[in-house]
Protein backbone atom coordinates (compact mmCIF):
# COMPACT_ATOMS: atom_id res chain seq x y z
CA UNK A 1 0.00 0.00 0.00
CA UNK A 2 1.40 3.30 -1.05
CA UNK A 3 2.02 5.83 2.04
CA UNK A 4 2.34 8.85 0.11
CA UNK A 5 5.87 9.34 1.71
CA UNK A 6 8.78 10.28 -0.42
CA UNK A 7 11.13 8.82 2.41
CA UNK A 8 9.37 5.40 2.70
CA UNK A 9 12.30 2.88 2.08
CA UNK A 10 9.59 -0.25 3.78
CA UNK A 11 9.30 -3.43 2.33
CA UNK A 12 5.82 -3.60 3.47
CA UNK A 13 4.66 -0.43 0.72
CA UNK A 14 3.18 -0.96 -2.21
CA UNK A 15 3.63 1.80 -4.52
CA UNK A 16 0.02 2.02 -6.50
CA UNK A 17 0.46 1.62 -10.36
CA UNK A 18 -0.51 4.71 -11.15
CA UNK A 19 2.12 6.32 -9.05
CA UNK A 20 5.17 4.55 -10.41
CA UNK A 21 4.07 4.99 -13.92
CA UNK A 22 2.13 8.08 -14.57
CA UNK A 23 4.01 10.11 -17.31
CA UNK A 24 4.16 14.01 -16.24
CA UNK A 25 1.85 16.15 -18.02
CA UNK A 26 2.94 18.21 -21.07
CA UNK A 27 2.18 21.89 -19.87
CA UNK A 28 3.00 23.01 -23.35
CA UNK A 29 0.49 20.99 -25.03
CA UNK A 30 -2.47 22.02 -22.16
CA UNK A 31 -1.66 25.91 -22.82
CA UNK A 32 -2.59 25.52 -26.37
CA UNK A 33 -6.44 24.76 -24.52
CA UNK A 34 -9.51 23.98 -27.33
CA UNK A 35 -9.07 21.57 -29.91
CA UNK A 36 -5.40 20.58 -28.72
CA UNK A 37 -7.04 19.25 -25.20
CA UNK A 38 -9.96 17.38 -26.74
CA UNK A 39 -7.20 15.33 -28.56
CA UNK A 40 -5.25 14.17 -25.99
CA UNK A 41 -5.64 11.71 -23.44
CA UNK A 42 -7.78 13.38 -20.33
CA UNK A 43 -5.57 11.75 -17.69
CA UNK A 44 -1.78 12.56 -18.75
CA UNK A 45 -2.83 15.26 -21.33
CA UNK A 46 0.34 13.79 -23.12
CA UNK A 47 -0.42 11.00 -25.90
CA UNK A 48 -2.96 10.65 -28.27
CA UNK A 49 -6.39 8.82 -26.98
CA UNK A 50 -6.72 5.10 -28.47
CA UNK A 51 -9.60 4.23 -26.64
CA UNK A 52 -12.60 4.92 -24.26
CA UNK A 53 -13.63 3.69 -21.26
CA UNK A 54 -17.75 3.03 -20.61
CA UNK A 55 -17.80 6.74 -20.10
CA UNK A 56 -17.47 7.25 -23.84
CA UNK A 57 -15.83 10.36 -25.17
CA UNK A 58 -15.18 11.89 -21.81
CA UNK A 59 -13.42 9.09 -21.33
CA UNK A 60 -11.03 8.51 -23.86
CA UNK A 61 -7.41 7.46 -22.54
CA UNK A 62 -4.11 6.32 -24.10
CA UNK A 63 -2.67 3.24 -24.00
CA UNK A 64 -0.78 3.55 -20.90
CA UNK A 65 -3.35 5.51 -18.90
CA UNK A 66 -6.41 2.99 -19.76
CA UNK A 67 -4.32 0.33 -17.83
CA UNK A 68 -3.55 2.53 -15.34
CA UNK A 69 -7.08 2.95 -14.69
CA UNK A 70 -8.36 -0.61 -14.99
CA UNK A 71 -4.94 -1.49 -12.94
CA UNK A 72 -5.96 1.46 -9.89
CA UNK A 73 -10.06 -0.72 -10.24
CA UNK A 74 -8.16 -3.91 -9.54
CA UNK A 75 -5.95 -2.21 -6.38
CA UNK A 76 -8.23 -0.47 -5.11
CA UNK A 77 -10.52 -3.67 -4.66
CA UNK A 78 -7.58 -5.70 -3.44
CA UNK A 79 -6.61 -3.20 -0.72
CA UNK A 80 -9.54 -1.86 0.78
CA UNK A 81 -11.02 -5.68 1.44
CA UNK A 82 -7.44 -7.89 2.06
CA UNK A 83 -7.69 -9.81 -0.29
CA UNK A 84 -4.36 -10.56 -0.38
CA UNK A 85 -1.33 -10.42 1.93
CA UNK A 86 1.88 -11.28 2.63
CA UNK A 87 1.52 -14.38 3.81
CA UNK A 88 -1.00 -15.48 1.36
CA UNK A 89 -0.77 -18.21 -1.32
CA UNK A 90 -2.77 -17.28 -3.87
CA UNK A 91 -4.73 -19.61 -6.33
CA UNK A 92 -5.95 -18.29 -10.06
CA UNK A 93 -8.52 -19.64 -11.71
CA UNK A 94 -7.70 -18.97 -15.10
CA UNK A 95 -10.02 -19.90 -17.95
CA UNK A 96 -7.85 -18.36 -20.80
CA UNK A 97 -10.63 -15.62 -21.30
CA UNK A 98 -10.03 -11.84 -21.06
CA UNK A 99 -10.99 -11.38 -17.72
CA UNK A 100 -9.03 -14.57 -16.17
CA UNK A 101 -6.47 -13.22 -18.59
CA UNK A 102 -6.35 -9.88 -17.24
CA UNK A 103 -6.81 -10.53 -13.60
CA UNK A 104 -3.73 -13.02 -14.03
CA UNK A 105 -1.10 -10.21 -14.97
CA UNK A 106 -2.46 -7.75 -12.46
CA UNK A 107 -1.93 -10.32 -10.02
CA UNK A 108 1.60 -11.24 -11.26
CA UNK A 109 2.35 -7.37 -11.63
CA UNK A 110 1.35 -6.93 -7.88
CA UNK A 111 3.54 -10.12 -7.14
CA UNK A 112 6.41 -9.08 -9.01
CA UNK A 113 6.21 -5.71 -7.42
CA UNK A 114 6.23 -6.96 -3.69
CA UNK A 115 9.33 -9.28 -4.62
CA UNK A 116 11.42 -6.27 -6.01
CA UNK A 117 10.63 -4.57 -2.50
CA UNK A 118 11.32 -7.35 -0.71
CA UNK A 119 14.93 -7.97 -2.76
CA UNK A 120 15.71 -4.27 -2.06
CA UNK A 121 15.13 -4.49 1.75
CA UNK A 122 17.55 -5.97 4.29
CA UNK A 123 15.90 -7.70 6.99
CA UNK A 124 13.85 -9.77 4.54
CA UNK A 125 11.23 -9.60 7.22
CA UNK A 126 7.87 -9.34 4.60
CA UNK A 127 7.21 -12.58 2.75
CA UNK A 128 5.84 -12.42 -0.65
CA UNK A 129 2.92 -13.62 -1.33
CA UNK A 130 2.67 -16.61 -3.75
CA UNK A 131 0.80 -17.40 -6.87
CA UNK A 132 -0.51 -20.33 -8.69
CA UNK A 133 -2.87 -20.98 -11.72
CA UNK A 134 -5.69 -23.34 -11.97
CA UNK A 135 -6.98 -24.31 -15.36
CA UNK A 136 -10.59 -26.38 -15.30
CA UNK A 137 -10.50 -28.59 -18.37
CA UNK A 138 -14.18 -29.48 -19.25
CA UNK A 139 -13.64 -30.69 -22.57
CA UNK A 140 -15.64 -34.05 -21.21
CA UNK A 141 -18.87 -32.15 -21.30
CA UNK A 142 -18.10 -30.49 -24.96
CA UNK A 143 -17.75 -32.02 -28.18
CA UNK A 144 -14.03 -30.76 -28.56
CA UNK A 145 -11.39 -32.41 -31.08
CA UNK A 146 -8.62 -33.84 -28.41
CA UNK A 147 -5.85 -31.57 -30.91
CA UNK A 148 -7.66 -28.30 -30.16
CA UNK A 149 -7.65 -29.39 -26.79
CA UNK A 150 -4.19 -30.17 -26.69
CA UNK A 151 -3.05 -27.04 -28.62
CA UNK A 152 -5.19 -24.76 -25.78
CA UNK A 153 -3.53 -26.39 -23.05
CA UNK A 154 -0.03 -26.00 -24.42
CA UNK A 155 -0.92 -22.27 -25.15
CA UNK A 156 -1.67 -21.79 -21.79
CA UNK A 157 1.49 -23.56 -20.18
CA UNK A 158 3.04 -20.97 -22.54
CA UNK A 159 1.16 -17.89 -20.82
CA UNK A 160 1.91 -19.12 -17.54
CA UNK A 161 5.69 -20.18 -17.99
CA UNK A 162 6.45 -16.38 -19.90
CA UNK A 163 5.96 -14.56 -16.73
CA UNK A 164 8.50 -13.13 -14.94
CA UNK A 165 9.29 -14.73 -11.68
CA UNK A 166 8.65 -15.30 -9.45
CA UNK A 167 7.75 -18.90 -10.28
CA UNK A 168 4.37 -19.90 -10.63
CA UNK A 169 2.80 -23.40 -10.45
CA UNK A 170 0.14 -24.56 -12.86
CA UNK A 171 -2.58 -26.82 -12.39
CA UNK A 172 -4.36 -28.55 -15.37
CA UNK A 173 -7.18 -30.77 -13.86
CA UNK A 174 -9.98 -32.11 -16.25
CA UNK A 175 -13.40 -31.33 -14.33
CA UNK A 176 -14.11 -35.07 -13.81
CA UNK A 177 -11.47 -35.28 -11.57
CA UNK A 178 -14.38 -34.15 -8.90
CA UNK A 179 -14.63 -37.87 -8.31
CA UNK A 180 -11.46 -39.03 -8.57
CA UNK A 181 -11.31 -40.01 -4.79
CA UNK A 182 -14.16 -42.23 -5.16
CA UNK A 183 -12.09 -44.61 -7.47
CA UNK A 184 -14.14 -44.43 -10.35
CA UNK A 185 -14.28 -43.57 -13.42
CA UNK A 186 -15.00 -40.03 -13.68
CA UNK A 187 -15.73 -38.81 -17.43
CA UNK A 188 -18.76 -42.01 -16.83
CA UNK A 189 -19.81 -40.69 -14.03
CA UNK A 190 -20.36 -37.00 -14.55
CA UNK A 191 -21.92 -37.85 -18.09
CA UNK A 192 -24.65 -39.80 -15.81
CA UNK A 193 -25.00 -37.19 -13.37
CA UNK A 194 -25.42 -34.33 -16.04
CA UNK A 195 -27.83 -36.42 -18.37
CA UNK A 196 -29.97 -36.58 -14.90
CA UNK A 197 -30.22 -33.05 -14.65
CA UNK A 198 -33.65 -32.51 -17.75
CA UNK A 199 -33.60 -29.04 -17.06
CA UNK A 200 -30.61 -26.97 -19.63
CA UNK A 201 -30.07 -23.91 -17.17
CA UNK A 202 -29.64 -26.63 -14.20
CA UNK A 203 -26.93 -28.55 -15.83
CA UNK A 204 -25.65 -25.00 -16.90
CA UNK A 205 -25.52 -24.32 -13.05
CA UNK A 206 -24.38 -27.56 -11.81
CA UNK A 207 -21.02 -27.09 -13.70
CA UNK A 208 -20.23 -23.97 -12.07
CA UNK A 209 -20.81 -25.50 -8.61
CA UNK A 210 -18.63 -28.77 -9.79
CA UNK A 211 -15.94 -26.13 -11.01
CA UNK A 212 -16.03 -24.11 -7.84
CA UNK A 213 -15.95 -27.11 -5.75
CA UNK A 214 -13.24 -28.84 -7.67
CA UNK A 215 -11.13 -25.08 -7.28
CA UNK A 216 -11.42 -25.63 -3.54
CA UNK A 217 -10.06 -29.01 -3.60
CA UNK A 218 -7.00 -27.99 -5.78
CA UNK A 219 -6.14 -25.11 -3.35
CA UNK A 220 -6.91 -27.36 -0.08
CA UNK A 221 -4.65 -29.86 -1.20
CA UNK A 222 -1.88 -27.58 -2.36
CA UNK A 223 -2.04 -25.10 0.36
CA UNK A 224 -3.33 -22.32 -1.30
CA UNK A 225 -5.36 -19.61 0.76
CA UNK A 226 -7.27 -17.27 -1.37
CA UNK A 227 -9.21 -18.30 -4.73
CA UNK A 228 -9.36 -15.37 -7.29
CA UNK A 229 -11.63 -15.49 -9.67
CA UNK A 230 -12.08 -13.24 -13.19
CA UNK A 231 -16.00 -12.48 -12.20
CA UNK A 232 -16.21 -8.67 -13.87
CA UNK A 233 -18.92 -6.25 -13.72
CA UNK A 234 -20.48 -7.92 -17.06
CA UNK A 235 -20.56 -11.16 -15.69
CA UNK A 236 -22.07 -10.33 -11.91
CA UNK A 237 -24.64 -8.15 -13.67
CA UNK A 238 -25.70 -10.71 -15.28
CA UNK A 239 -25.95 -13.01 -12.46
CA UNK A 240 -27.97 -10.43 -10.38
CA UNK A 241 -30.88 -10.76 -12.70
CA UNK A 242 -30.69 -14.21 -13.65
CA UNK A 243 -30.55 -15.38 -10.08
CA UNK A 244 -33.81 -13.09 -9.44
CA UNK A 245 -35.16 -14.90 -12.11
CA UNK A 246 -34.49 -18.20 -11.05
CA UNK A 247 -35.83 -17.31 -6.90
CA UNK A 248 -32.52 -16.96 -5.45
CA UNK A 249 -32.81 -13.32 -4.18
CA UNK A 250 -32.31 -14.61 -0.21
CA UNK A 251 -28.71 -15.99 -1.44
CA UNK A 252 -27.51 -12.91 -3.89
CA UNK A 253 -26.12 -10.78 -1.91
CA UNK A 254 -23.58 -13.54 -1.04
CA UNK A 255 -22.59 -13.86 -4.65
CA UNK A 256 -21.27 -10.15 -5.51
CA UNK A 257 -19.57 -8.97 -2.48
CA UNK A 258 -15.54 -8.71 -2.73
CA UNK A 259 -14.99 -11.53 -0.63
CA UNK A 260 -16.76 -14.71 -0.55
CA UNK A 261 -15.62 -16.63 2.81
CA UNK A 262 -18.63 -19.36 3.72
CA UNK A 263 -15.73 -21.57 1.47
CA UNK A 264 -13.05 -22.83 3.05
CA UNK A 265 -10.71 -21.37 1.15
CA UNK A 266 -11.85 -17.61 0.65
CA UNK A 267 -12.86 -16.41 -2.71
CA UNK A 268 -12.03 -13.31 -4.24
CA UNK A 269 -13.52 -11.23 -6.96
CA UNK A 270 -10.43 -8.12 -7.76
CA UNK A 271 -12.66 -6.90 -11.27
CA UNK A 272 -16.10 -6.97 -9.30
CA UNK A 273 -15.55 -2.87 -10.55
CA UNK A 274 -14.04 -3.84 -14.39
CA UNK A 275 -16.59 -4.22 -17.36
CA UNK A 276 -15.56 -6.49 -20.19
CA UNK A 277 -16.12 -4.25 -22.21
CA UNK A 278 -12.55 -2.40 -20.88
CA UNK A 279 -10.95 -5.94 -20.37
CA UNK A 280 -11.51 -6.80 -24.32
CA UNK A 281 -10.47 -3.06 -25.16
CA UNK A 282 -7.26 -3.64 -22.89
CA UNK A 283 -6.42 -7.76 -24.11
CA UNK A 284 -6.45 -5.97 -27.66
CA UNK A 285 -4.29 -3.48 -27.18
CA UNK A 286 -1.85 -5.28 -24.91
CA UNK A 287 -0.42 -7.77 -27.68
CA UNK A 288 1.31 -9.35 -24.35
CA UNK A 289 -2.19 -10.30 -23.15
CA UNK A 290 -3.11 -13.59 -25.37
CA UNK A 291 -6.36 -15.21 -25.02
CA UNK A 292 -7.36 -18.75 -25.61
CA UNK A 293 -10.67 -19.00 -27.28
CA UNK A 294 -11.54 -22.59 -26.05
CA UNK A 295 -14.73 -23.38 -24.11
CA UNK A 296 -16.55 -20.12 -24.65
CA UNK A 297 -19.78 -20.97 -26.26
CA UNK A 298 -22.98 -19.38 -26.02
CA UNK A 299 -24.83 -20.01 -22.34
CA UNK A 300 -28.79 -21.31 -23.12
CA UNK A 301 -31.82 -21.13 -20.99
CA UNK A 302 -32.49 -18.49 -18.58
CA UNK A 303 -28.35 -17.93 -18.37
CA UNK A 304 -28.28 -17.39 -22.24
CA UNK A 305 -31.56 -15.22 -22.10
CA UNK A 306 -30.19 -13.11 -19.35
CA UNK A 307 -26.91 -12.60 -20.71
CA UNK A 308 -28.04 -11.70 -24.32
CA UNK A 309 -31.04 -9.11 -22.66
CA UNK A 310 -27.93 -7.58 -20.64
CA UNK A 311 -26.05 -7.37 -24.06
CA UNK A 312 -28.83 -4.90 -25.66
CA UNK A 313 -29.41 -3.00 -22.92
CA UNK A 314 -25.44 -2.58 -22.66
CA UNK A 315 -25.82 -1.21 -26.32
CA UNK A 316 -28.08 1.34 -25.27
CA UNK A 317 -25.96 2.21 -22.13
CA UNK A 318 -22.76 1.88 -21.99
CA UNK A 319 -22.92 2.18 -18.25
CA UNK A 320 -25.95 -0.40 -17.59
CA UNK A 321 -23.79 -3.08 -16.17
CA UNK A 322 -22.16 -0.79 -13.52
CA UNK A 323 -25.86 0.48 -12.64
CA UNK A 324 -27.06 -3.04 -12.08
CA UNK A 325 -24.04 -4.08 -10.04
CA UNK A 326 -23.93 -0.70 -7.53
CA UNK A 327 -28.20 -1.28 -7.15
CA UNK A 328 -27.51 -5.24 -6.34
CA UNK A 329 -24.81 -3.99 -4.01
CA UNK A 330 -26.98 -1.95 -1.85
CA UNK A 331 -28.55 -5.41 -0.78
CA UNK A 332 -27.36 -6.78 2.90
CA UNK A 333 -24.22 -8.81 2.58
CA UNK A 334 -23.54 -11.60 4.64
CA UNK A 335 -21.45 -12.62 7.42
CA UNK A 336 -18.62 -14.01 5.52
CA UNK A 337 -18.44 -11.84 3.03
CA UNK A 338 -15.41 -10.39 4.36
CA UNK A 339 -11.55 -12.24 5.34
CA UNK A 340 -11.22 -13.17 8.48
CA UNK A 341 -9.99 -10.48 10.78
CA UNK A 342 -6.04 -11.02 10.32
CA UNK A 343 -3.87 -11.50 13.81
CA UNK A 344 -0.54 -12.48 11.86
CA UNK A 345 2.24 -10.28 12.80
CA UNK A 346 3.72 -10.59 9.36
CA UNK A 347 0.76 -8.62 8.11
CA UNK A 348 1.53 -5.20 8.02
CA UNK A 349 -0.53 -2.65 10.41
CA UNK A 350 -1.48 -0.57 7.35
CA UNK A 351 -3.03 -4.08 5.97
CA UNK A 352 -4.98 -4.54 9.05
CA UNK A 353 -6.17 -1.29 9.27
CA UNK A 354 -7.39 -1.01 5.78
CA UNK A 355 -9.10 -4.62 6.56
CA UNK A 356 -10.81 -3.12 9.89
CA UNK A 357 -11.90 -0.02 8.60
CA UNK A 358 -13.59 -1.53 5.28
CA UNK A 359 -14.68 -4.67 5.68
CA UNK A 360 -18.17 -5.71 7.33
CA UNK A 361 -19.06 -5.59 10.60
CA UNK A 362 -20.92 -8.57 12.45
CA UNK A 363 -24.10 -6.12 13.11
CA UNK A 364 -24.84 -4.63 9.44
CA UNK A 365 -24.93 -8.16 7.84
CA UNK A 366 -27.06 -11.12 7.84
CA UNK A 367 -26.54 -14.39 9.43
CA UNK A 368 -27.22 -17.80 8.12
CA UNK A 369 -25.97 -21.46 9.61
CA UNK A 370 -27.57 -23.15 6.42
CA UNK A 371 -26.35 -23.68 2.81
CA UNK A 372 -27.89 -25.78 0.36
CA UNK A 373 -25.62 -29.34 -0.36
CA UNK A 374 -25.73 -28.69 -4.33
CA UNK A 375 -24.91 -24.59 -4.76
CA UNK A 376 -23.68 -23.37 -1.42
CA UNK A 377 -26.22 -20.93 -1.27
CA UNK A 378 -27.36 -19.67 2.06
CA UNK A 379 -30.52 -20.97 3.36
CA UNK A 380 -33.32 -19.12 4.85
CA UNK A 381 -36.08 -21.99 5.58
CA UNK A 382 -38.59 -20.13 6.34
CA UNK A 383 -39.23 -19.52 2.81
CA UNK A 384 -39.63 -22.79 1.70
CA UNK A 385 -43.13 -24.04 1.71
CA UNK A 386 -44.30 -27.35 3.77
CA UNK A 387 -45.41 -29.10 0.91
CA UNK A 388 -41.96 -29.20 -0.44
CA UNK A 389 -40.91 -30.55 2.69
CA UNK A 390 -42.52 -33.23 2.83
CA UNK A 391 -42.45 -34.05 -0.56
CA UNK A 392 -38.36 -34.42 0.08
CA UNK A 393 -39.05 -36.42 3.15
CA UNK A 394 -40.17 -38.79 1.53
CA UNK A 395 -37.61 -40.36 -0.31
CA UNK A 396 -34.44 -38.38 0.93
CA UNK A 397 -34.83 -35.42 3.67
CA UNK A 398 -31.26 -34.88 3.70
CA UNK A 399 -30.92 -33.87 0.42
CA UNK A 400 -34.16 -32.67 -1.29
CA UNK A 401 -35.19 -30.92 2.03
CA UNK A 402 -32.08 -29.36 2.45
CA UNK A 403 -31.22 -27.84 -0.97
CA UNK A 404 -32.73 -24.05 -2.34
CA UNK A 405 -35.62 -23.60 -3.93
CA UNK A 406 -33.77 -23.26 -7.06
CA UNK A 407 -31.15 -26.64 -6.85
CA UNK A 408 -34.77 -28.35 -6.14
CA UNK A 409 -36.44 -26.83 -9.41
CA UNK A 410 -33.52 -27.17 -11.72
CA UNK A 411 -31.27 -29.44 -10.49
CA UNK A 412 -33.06 -32.25 -8.96
CA UNK A 413 -34.84 -34.80 -10.24
CA UNK A 414 -39.08 -34.42 -10.80
CA UNK A 415 -39.56 -37.68 -9.48
CA UNK A 416 -38.89 -38.82 -5.80
CA UNK A 417 -38.34 -42.12 -6.47
CA UNK A 418 -35.17 -41.08 -8.87
CA UNK A 419 -33.45 -38.78 -5.55
CA UNK A 420 -31.37 -41.75 -4.30
CA UNK A 421 -29.94 -43.22 -7.47
CA UNK A 422 -29.52 -38.68 -8.08
CA UNK A 423 -27.46 -38.64 -4.90
CA UNK A 424 -25.53 -41.19 -5.73
CA UNK A 425 -23.69 -39.75 -8.53
CA UNK A 426 -22.90 -36.57 -6.67
CA UNK A 427 -19.26 -35.67 -5.63
CA UNK A 428 -18.59 -36.63 -2.30
CA UNK A 429 -18.39 -32.91 -1.19
CA UNK A 430 -22.01 -32.73 -2.05
CA UNK A 431 -23.13 -35.79 -0.20
CA UNK A 432 -21.44 -35.33 3.19
CA UNK A 433 -23.13 -31.77 2.94
CA UNK A 434 -26.61 -33.36 2.66
CA UNK A 435 -26.22 -36.00 5.32
CA UNK A 436 -24.60 -33.31 7.84
CA UNK A 437 -27.18 -30.97 7.21
CA UNK A 438 -26.83 -27.57 8.95
CA UNK A 439 -24.33 -28.45 11.43
CA UNK A 440 -21.72 -29.90 8.19
CA UNK A 441 -22.27 -26.85 6.76
CA UNK A 442 -21.95 -24.65 10.13
CA UNK A 443 -18.40 -26.75 10.65
CA UNK A 444 -17.05 -26.23 7.39
CA UNK A 445 -18.11 -22.13 7.52
CA UNK A 446 -16.02 -21.99 10.76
Amino acid sequence: MACNSSTCNSSGCYKGYEEEEQPKPNTKAAVNGGNSCQNLCVKCKVNEPVCCGIGGENSRFCKDCFKNNLYGKFKQAVTYNAMITPPDKVLVAFSGGPSSRVVLQFVHEMQYKAQKNYDANKDKSLPVFGVGVAFIDESSTHSLTSQHIEKAIEDIRLIVSNLAPPSKELFVVPIESIFSSDGIDGKERLKELLDAVSDVTGKEDLLIHLRILLLQKIASENGYTRIVLGSCTSRIACHVISATVKGQGYSLSADIQYVDSRWEIPVVLPLRDCPAQELNTLCSLDGSLKIVELLNGPCSGINGLVSSFVKVLQEENPSRECTIVRTAGKLTPFHFNRVPEIHDSNVPSATRRHQKRYTLKPNGSLSSNSFCPICNSPLKKSNFPSSLRSHGSQQNPDLFASACSSCQFQILPKDPSLMEEFLSLLPQQMITKAKHGDQGNFSLLR
